[in-house]
């Protein structure tokens, strides 16, 4: 999948094709819906298939204070659109200039001029330029002006037969339900990063941890996680079964939150390498305990709750 930054510098190879738009956050059923969308009017018309989006998100431009939100950092949004099988992303650097360019010059300047786009896709709810004007029906209006074909997304239904939406999956993680969360995305949710150095408290106790720094992503539920951890194995990932704690590790008096992940029968050095956790299941509430003793009582306890919910289910972790 070939990136670009800016729309004006789109080569011929992937003008004239299929593109999808929309922030993507969490790359969900619903957003992969409006993607392959797009990819199926691409094939049909032997046409290059294209994704544009926006870094930063635009709520982090319009509102910087906001709490953590995002479900997926950027370098894990591009992975997650690479492995759909599109040929080309477009990342707009999202800002307050960009904000308030008119829909018009959007439409005619970077969706015509920029991708000299053909076929158009987009979420019934999205909408673009100064003061939102831009909308599904907006964009529909110009196609039949302009000569490219528009298609707007309905809200795709879970199974449950509630929709899909980012919202509703931080929702999901907010009350301590990342089965139902997975459900919306497609897969677990993941919080990955480089596996940093700790106190080696876990290693002290007889539970060694892999640690991960949050980053600035919403944050589930504190608590004690049945996971699948995948580990960097060169081209491939390597998954384990293990508990993590997600949260400030209170019989320890710790001052920030950091998720400690310990691998079931893994014993090898992983430190400084990517570490993806998928959080499966969620056993209990972060606690403080009277003590090292009653803590490692706790963990055991922990880990073969997590290896009994863990064996019950078929998880989709690649």
């Amino acid at each position: 999948m070939r990136v670009y930054r800016h729309f004006d510098e789109i080569s011929a190879e992937h003008q004239g094709g299929a593109i999808a738009i929309g922030n993507f956050d969490g790359v969900h059923l619903g957003h992969q819906t409006v993607i392959n969308a797009a990819g199926f009017a691409a094939r049909a018309a032997d046409a290059p298939w294209g994704v544009l989006t926006f870094e930063p998100h635009p709520r982090m431009v319009f509102d910087a204070s906001a709490p953590p939100f995002r479900l997926t950092p950027f370098h894990v949004k591009l992975r997650q659109i690479e492995a759909l099988g599109v040929d080309f992303l477009v990342v707009l650097h999202f800002d307050m200039k960009l904000a308030a360019m008119a829909a018009e010059d959007f439409v005619t300047r970077v969706l015509i001029g920029g991708f000299g786009a053909r076929h158009i896709v987009s979420g019934h709810d999205f909408v673009f330029g100064h003061n939102r004007k831009g909308t599904a029906d907006y964009l529909a209006a110009k196609g039949t002006e302009l000569g490219f074909q528009c298609e707007s997304i309905a809200e795709v239904l879970g199974a449950g037969g509630e929709g899909i939406s980012s919202t509703r999956i931080r929702q999901f993680l907010f009350d301590a339900n990342p089965a139902d969360a997975a459900r919306l995305l497609g897969h677990p949710y993941e919080i990955e990063g480089r596996v940093a150095h700790g106190d080696e408290r876990g290693r002290q106790i007889g539970f060694r941890t892999a640690n991960i720094e949050l980053e600035a992503n919403v944050r589930p539920a504190l608590g004690v996680y049945a996971v699948r951890a995948g580990v960097d194995a060169g081209p491939r990932t390597v998954w384990h079964d293990g508990v993590a704690n997600l949260g400030y590790r209170p019989t320890f008096d710790g001052e920030t939150p950091v998720l400690e992940a310990h691998l079931f029968d893994f014993d090898s050095d992983i430190y400084g390498k990517h570490l993806r956790v998928g959080l499966i299941d969620f056993l209990r509430p972060e606690q403080k305990f009277d003590g090292v003793e009653a803590l490692k009582a706790q963990i055991d306890k922990d880990c073969k709750e997590a290896s009994l919910r863990l064996s019950a289910g078929d998880w989709n972790t690649a």
